[in-house]
């Protein structure tokens, strides 16, 4: 390991020791601060931040293992930064050269989001890295597969995988297959997944099945390509450099910049059809096709080519709801009565691919769209914007029982066209919009407004840096929120 250290920039010698310290690792002089008392005997454990510590101290400290089990464990570390990389390096050394298939994956690689979206805790055991081939065949391979996953909620508050699909270039399935989780499962989350119990039975195929798989369509330098791509590797626990996610790569005529549409937008604006009807469970194999159509489309009509994309549209039964996001997963429904006037039903609902942070959304369901309006209008609440630049009102609340708090509610379509009026979006899109993900893209601007002063690599991994200690923060609120929403659904029936 020696050697591969040699090349460590001093970001991944700090992520490799914090790791270390989370996971209680030692080596032949003890612990992070143990070898600090040894190695430093001026300065000692009283500095610990591993971040304020010099490159030559923290490679000391990594090269005092000596198990295997600890070799092996940061050689997997290495290797995710070194594929991620050296993708990178090339993409950047061959852009006069590079097709089309290569620029959509420097597309994806360089898209502000991506450093949030896929920072993957793939140290883990039971993650599985894809090796990148140093082959110059493989490095320029146009070969591509798409995926796309369905989960389960479990008791335990976790995710699983529960079916897996993949298509080739040329549609041909390659992979469809139903996961048993091995787990109890407290919501099959039915009306998404399109998967019941019975579905289940008889299956034998485990996740680690399904990564031999792939790790077999992958090899080569295979472009591995999906909508939201980073929820389906998270559930695959893979990590592959050689990337097109296609909620990246397609942009809007107007609106903000970091406006990203569903699946069943973009296949209505670039392919011409529905993806689904109104209400119906998500398939699969179908969503797999989409995203490779949505590519071959991208790479047939030219990658710089802007498409134009369609508003989406808003059925007449959506228009009788409001959507109400970030509310704190302490209020129940009888709650949002007292923040929002008018006779409604609450229908919660949980993000399709992940639930993330201490939030929830739900909509507030009215007999008609005179009702839904008036009690809108009757809000008292800061005007606002969500992050797609629609009107919304966030409303400050102190309900009786004592709880302090605020939610933003909206309308699901605006009362005027124009310039500035905000496209629509399908209920798929949604139910992604919740506060973690105004927290998101509040960290993606300030990464953007901070590589506008800076001409360093430095601060811009040190942002980076900063980020995945957030998510890794957040993931033990996400396991904390998945068991109460298992608590819900046993409670309420959902």
């Amino acid at each position: 390991m020696d050697k591969q250290l040699s090349s460590v920039t001093k970001d991944v010698a700090v992520e490799m020791v914090k790791l270390a310290q989370k996971r209680g690792m030692e080596g032949s002089k003890g612990g992070w601060k143990e070898f600090l008392n040894f190695y430093d005997k001026k300065i000692g454990a009283s500095l610990s931040d591993p971040s304020k510590r010099p490159l030559d101290t923290l490679l000391a400290f990594l090269k005092s293992f000596t198990k295997h089990e600890d070799l092996k464990f940061f050689e997997k570390l290495l290797e995710c930064h070194s594929n991620r990389d050296q993708v990178a390096q090339v993409q950047k050394a061959s852009v006069d050269a590079e097709s089309p298939e290569q620029r959509l994956v420097r597309l994806t690689l360089e898209h502000s989001q991506y450093p949030i979206d896929y920072t993957f805790p793939s140290h883990e055991e039971d993650w599985l890295v894809i090796k990148r081939s140093k082959k110059a065949k493989a490095v320029k391979s146009t070969k591509m597969v798409a995926v796309d996953c369905e989960m389960v909620l479990c008791d335990d508050g976790t995710e699983a995988l529960v079916r897996v699909c993949v298509v080739d270039r040329d549609l041909q399935v390659k992979l469809n297959k139903l996961v048993n989780p091995n787990k109890e499962i407290a919501n099959y989350r039915t009306e998404i997944t399109g998967i019941t119990s019975k579905d289940l039975d008889g299956v034998t195929c485990t996740l680690s099945d399904i990564q031999k798989s792939m790790k077999k369509l992958l090899s080569h330098g295979t472009i591995l390509i999906g909508h939201s791509l980073n929820n389906d590797l998270r559930a695959l626990k893979i990590d592959h450099a050689r990337v097109i996610d296609t909620s990246y790569i397609f942009k809007a005529e107007d609106g903000p910049s970091s406006r990203r549409l569903s699946l069943s937008s973009l296949c209505k604006s670039v392919l011409g059809y529905e993806l689904r009807k109104m209400d119906a469970s998500h398939n699969c194999l179908d969503d797999a096709c989409a995203a490779m159509k949505l590519v071959l489309a991208k790479i047939e009509r030219g990658v710089d080519t802007i498409i134009p994309l369609a508003n989406d549209e808003v059925h007449d039964v959506d228009l009788t709801k409001l959507l109400v996001h970030g509310i704190p997963v302490n209020l129940n429904s009888d709650d949002l009565h007292e923040v929002i006037p008018g006779e409604f039903t609450v229908e919660v609902k949980a993000n399709k691919k992940r639930v993330q942070g201490v939030k929830y959304t739900a909509f507030a369901i009215f007999k008609n769209q005179q009702e839904a309006n008036k009690a809108f209008d009757n809000l008292e609440g800061k005007l606002d914007k969500d992050t797609s630049g629609r009107v919304q009102k966030l409303v400050s609340f102190k309900l009786s029982k004592g709880n302090v708090g605020s939610l933003y509610v909206r309308k699901m379509a605006n009362d005027s066209p124009g310039p500035d009026a905000s496209k629509k979006r399908s209920l798929e899109s949604e139910l992604t919009l919740d506060v973690s993900k105004k927290l998101r893209t509040d960290q993606d601007c300030r990464m953007v407004e901070e590589s506008k002063h800076t001409d360093t690599c430095e601060n811009h991994l040190k942002e980076i840096e900063r980020l995945r200690e957030e998510l890794k923060k957040r993931d033990a609120e996400i396991s904390s929120l998945n068991k109460i929403l298992v608590a819900l659904t046993r409670k309420q029936g959902l």
